[in-house]
């Protein structure tokens, strides 16, 4: 053991007969550990901009959700995420029809115009 090192802290070699120490940082704080929850997405901004008796301009967009929950009806496109745009400009309409489904089941489906 080096006499006169004996004071440090780390780990101690002797080679060719010197003392050689190697040191190494301490912890000086306790680690956080992880977590597995986060994260968040970005807002998505969903539902309806325009209401009923609203005024609407071309390329308007009237609806925007996910899945087809409002129908297009006179006057509206349709885009590939389901938004609902106005293709005319005009007044919007909400209103409901009744549609069978494929199982003979009467649904009453939510539809938008313009008019």
């Amino acid at each position: 053991m080096c006499p006169n090192l004996a004071l440090f802290t780390g780990i101690y070699l002797h080679f060719l007969g010197l003392c050689y120490i190697l040191f190494f940082n301490m912890a000086t704080k306790k680690s956080g550990g992880t977590t597995k929850n986060g994260r968040d997405s970005s807002p998505k901004y969903l539902g309806i901009k325009v209401n009923n008796g609203g005024t609407a301009k071309i390329g308007d967009i009237i609806v925007r959700q996910r899945g087809t929950d409002v129908l297009p009806g006179r006057n509206i496109g349709i885009g590939k995420d389901h938004t609902l745009f106005a293709l005319k400009e005009g007044k919007v309409e909400f209103r409901t029809k009744r549609k069978v489904h494929f199982d003979n089941s009467i649904l009453r489906k939510k539809i938008v115009q313009i008019v």
